[in-house]
Formats: structure tokens, C-alpha cells, sequence
């Protein structure tokens, strides 16, 4: 484990502001307050970047992003606006669905893999909209320019793999675990791991 980190478990919460990181024989999904279930594969990192709640349930803006790695995103209860993904090369924009994101280096691959619909933009705000299952979108960076292709065949899918769970959707009231005696720490928890 490297220095500065903690190991998370089954249960914990997770705050605004804070990474989290799986290893090479890892994978975890968060499960937020508004039921939105973000899974990771194994070397991802993400960061929960901002977070504003309308009420209990649901968020008026929520930020995330995706450093690294392979992830799954299934929306939840919010507005379907309150939702930004960032990666190294894209914004994302989300619509009532579910995205297969591959964040690389001066890469990502994004796929709309349910109805609804995605907004994706480079960092110079070159833009494609998602709107059929199967759709994708491929940023890349190279040369000083973005570049951003659309296609209908996914060159990658988000592998459940062993982990099938990573790909089963929780609604945030059925992943709460129980606390004895109720623990209030002050903190802004946006989710609940659910992983290994």
C-alpha cells in the first residue's frame, strides 16, 4: 500500500475530494446517494471532484474524474445535467444511461451502452452526442490537437469478468450497511463501496 493511502472496505463511505485507486487484482463499484452505481476495473483511479445535493437523494451537480482505467457509469436519480465525468481528454456529459469509459493517457474511449444519450467534448470543445446503444466516442491527443472520432462498433466493452457484480446495479438504499450505533462524522458522503 503506498504511503498516504487507506485500504477501503465493504460499507465505507466516500467523500468529496477523495481518490480512489484499485490495484492490479482489484475492482470495486461505488453505489452514491442518488443511486448512481460508478464501477471501477482493476488499475483505475478516479477522484469525486464536486458534489452539491438538491436533497437526501439526489445531486444538482456532481463531478467526477475518471484519472485512469475502465470504468462503468449507470445514472441515477438526479437531473440528468447534474452529471459531469472529466477525463485526461474529454468531458462527458450523461443522459439517463449507461457508459463504458476507458480513460488512458491522451486516450479515451467512451461507449453509450443503453438508451439514453451522451454528450462527449474534447478540452477544445469539439463535440459528438451518443444516442443509439453501441455508439462511441474516441478522443485523442497527440501533436498538440484533439481529435474525436464517432463510430457504431465499440473497439472496447467494460469487462465484468469475474467480478459480475461490477455490472449489477444497487439502488443506495439496499447498500447501506447497518450502524450500530448511528455514526455521525460530519463528513459529505457521496457513496457506498461495493466490491472486492
Amino acid at each position: 500500500m503506498a504511503s498516504g493511502t487507506t485500504p477501503i472496505n465493504v460499507g465505507d463511505s466516500v467523500v468529496r475530494d477523495e481518490t480512489v485507486r484499485t490495484g492490479a487484482d482489484s475492482a470495486t463499484r461505488l453505489v452514491m446517494a442518488d443511486s448512481t452505481n460508478l464501477s471501477l476495473g482493476p488499475n483505475s483511479t478516479l477522484k469525486l471532484d464536486r458534489t452539491v445535493f438538491d436533497d437526501a437523494h439526489s445531486y444538482r451537480d456532481i463531478s467526477i474524474k475518471l484519472t485512469t482505467g475502465a470504468f462503468r457509469f449507470v445514472t441515477g436519480n438526479s437531473d440528468k445535467g447534474a452529471y459531469k465525468i472529466q477525463t485526461q481528454v474529454a468531458t462527458i456529459g450523461v443522459r439517463g444511461t449507461i457508459l463504458d469509459i476507458l480513460s488512458q493517457r491522451a486516450k479515451t474511449t467512451v461507449v453509450l451502452r443503453d438508451n439514453g444519450a451522451s454528450r462527449v467534448c474534447t478540452l477544445s470543445f469539439q463535440c459528438t452526442d451518443l444516442t443509439k446503444p453501441g455508439d462511441t466516442a474516441v478522443i485523442t491527443f497527440a501533436g498538440g490537437k484533439y481529435t474525436i472520432l464517432k463510430s457504431s462498433t465499440p473497439p472496447w466493452t467494460f469487462a465484468c469478468g469475474a467480478a459480475a457484480g461490477l455490472c449489477n446495479t444497487t439502488q443506495y438504499a439496499d447498500a447501506t450497511p447497518t450502524i450500530t450505533p448511528p455514526v455521525d462524522d460530519g463528513s459529505d458522503p457521496t457513496g457506498m463501496l461495493c466490491g472486492r
